[in-house]
């Protein structure tokens, strides 16, 4: 229904691990991988625990399989399904071509509401995170930030001074055209006149 994803690309290296360990029991319905998979093969995986979680069921194992791995028999075997070779991307030192992105900060659920927004101007292919660092650069009053790293890399903690707080079940919620990204802001990279907004949102 989702044309192959389950969740979101991050969740999708488990799920498709779940998906082949247990592909038994779907008798006599058989799970059809092929959408799943070419979605994975389709995304630039760039966090190194998104790739630890998605490459086993690349190559048709779980982390379930890893108790009887037996290294001495298999060295010489190659996977059953090969991955594809990332393209080389040689910059030979020509500067990328600067985008503008439009970024909006919202908080309607705490203390005193704001909505502030600005645009600014970084070489193309940066990510988010360096969006928010150029903002707060040029009006750190209202744009600041703070993050703390993760094993999915940076997570936003707090934005002109409000901090998401597992007791109130909010955080920083990151929307394009009002659907929420499926990235971090580590590795969320904004197109030219893209609208990015961060809303302090509950869960």
């Amino acid at each position: 229904e989702r044309n192959g994803m389950i969740g979101n690309i991050y969740s999708m290296g488990l799920a498709l691990q779940a998906l082949e360990a247990t592909r038994k029991f779907y008798a006599p319905r058989q799970w059809d991988c092929a959408q799943a998979f070419s979605r994975v093969y389709a995304h630039d995986y760039q966090q190194p625990m998104a790739i630890a979680q998605v490459l086993p069921a690349l190559v048709g194992r779980s982390y379930l399989d890893a108790a009887g791995l037996d290294c001495a028999a298999t060295k010489n075997m190659s996977p059953g399904r090969q991955l594809p070779l990332p393209p080389v991307q040689g910059t030979h030192g020509i500067p990328r071509a600067p985008i503008q992105v439009h970024y909006c900060i919202t908080n309607t659920l705490q203390g005193k509401h704001f909505h502030n927004c600005t645009s600014v101007e970084v070489p193309s292919g940066s990510t988010l995170l360096r969006v928010m660092e150029e903002a707060a650069k040029e009006d750190p009053q209202t744009f600041c930030f703070q993050t703390e790293q993760t094993s999915w890399g940076p997570y936003v903690t707090s934005i002109h001074g409000l901090a998401g707080s597992t007791e109130d079940r909010t955080f920083w919620q990151f929307l394009s055209a009002g659907n929420a990204l499926e990235e971090g802001v580590g590795t969320y990279k904004p197109q030219d006149g893209e609208h990015i907004e961060a809303v302090f949102s509950t869960y």
